[in-house]
C-alpha cells in the first residue's frame, strides 16, 4: 500500500507510521467534526500520515438491542463532510458487498471486518471499486493465511491493500496480539496494529463486550518495536458515553501523549 497514492493524506515523506483512528461508529455529525478536529491538530504536530475512521454503520453486534448506526447515507455523508472540511482521507468498514460501491462514492479506504475477511464475494468487491482495501485478520485465522485475502485483492487488481492485526482468540473471552506475525503478514502487504480491539473482552455473559483500555499503551509501544507499518486505534472525548465499543476505547485526551512517546519510540527503532 503507497502512502502518497491516498487522497488527501499528509506527511506522507516524513518517516512516521501512519494511523487509522476515530470513533467506533458515526453517532452524529457534531462529534465527527470534533474528533477530527482534534486528532488532525495532533498529527500534524507528530508529522503522522492521518485516515480519519468512522464505522457507517454496525452489523456485528453481540445483542439485537446494540447501537447500529444512524441511517446509512447519512452517516457517509458525514464522513464525507469530515473529509472536505479537514482536508483527510476517511475509512469505513463495510459488511455486504453491496456496501463497497456505496460506500466507496464518500471514503477514500474501504476495510473488511475481521469476522468477514474470509468472504470472497465482500473482499473482491471491496477490491473492485479501486479504493485502499484494510483486511482485518480474522481472530482464527493465522498470520500465514492471510496471503490468501490479499491475493484475492490483487487478483481483483488492486494493488492497493494493507493488513491489520487485531489479536487472536484465546478462549471464549480474550484476545491476545502474536507479535510474530507481524513480520510474517508485512511479506504480503504493510502491517497496521489495532492497539484498541485487540484489546477487547468479547463473549461476556452480558452480552456487552468488554476490554481493557488501561493496556493500550503497552499494545502500541510493542508493535512500534516490532516495527508495524501503522496503528488502528478507536476513540472519544468520552468513552463511556460511546455507543459501540465504550470499553477499550482511547480517551481522546490521552492521544497526544500515547502519539508523542510512539514517534520517540519510532525515532529511535529507525536507528537500529
Amino acid at each position: 500500500m503507497k502512502l502518497d497514492l491516498i487522497p488527501k493524506i499528509k506527511h506522507t515523506n516524513s518517516g512516521q507510521f501512519f494511523l487509522l483512528a476515530g470513533p467506533c461508529a458515526i453517532e452524529g455529525e457534531e462529534m465527527a467534526m470534533k474528533i477530527a478536529e482534534k486528532i488532525v491538530k495532533i498529527t500534524d504536530k507528530y508529522k503522522i500520515p492521518y485516515i480519519f475512521k468512522g464505522s457507517f454503520k454496525k452489523a456485528n453486534r453481540s445483542r439485537l438491542d446494540s447501537f447500529t448506526g444512524i441511517g446509512d447515507l447519512k452517516a457517509l455523508k458525514i464522513l464525507q463532510k469530515v473529509s472536505k472540511t479537514f482536508d483527510i482521507p476517511t475509512v469505513t468498514d463495510i459488511h455486504l458487498p453491496e456496501d463497497a460501491a456505496l460506500a466507496a462514492e464518500y471514503v477514500d479506504v474501504l476495510q473488511i471486518p475481521a469476522f468477514l475477511v474470509r468472504q470472497t464475494d465482500l473482499v473482491v468487491a471491496a477490491a473492485k471499486t479501486g479504493k485502499v482495501v484494510n483486511l482485518k485478520k480474522g481472530q482464527f485465522m493465522s498470520p500465514e493465511s492471510m496471503q490468501f485475502a490479499v491475493d484475492k485483492v490483487l487478483q481483483s487488481g488492486n494493488k492497493q491493500v494493507a493488513i491489520t492485526e487485531r489479536g487472536t482468540m484465546f478462549g471464549y473471552g480474550d484476545l491476545i496480539v502474536d507479535f510474530r506475525g507481524i513480520p510474517v503478514m508485512q511479506e504480503y502487504a504493510p502491517v497496521i496494529l489495532d492497539i484498541t480491539h485487540s484489546l477487547q473482552q468479547p463473549n461476556t455473559s452480558s452480552g456487552v463486550t468488554g476490554g481493557r483500555p488501561e493496556m493500550i499503551e503497552t499494545i502500541a509501544k510493542a508493535g512500534i518495536a516490532v516495527g508495524v507499518d501503522g496503528i488502528f486505534l478507536e476513540t472519544h472525548f468520552d468513552p463511556a458515553s460511546a455507543k459501540s465499543d465504550a470499553a477499550n476505547m482511547l480517551d481522546l485526551n490521552k492521544l497526544d501523549g500515547l502519539l508523542k512517546k510512539l514517534t520517540e519510540l519510532h525515532r529511535l527503532n529507525q536507528s537500529f
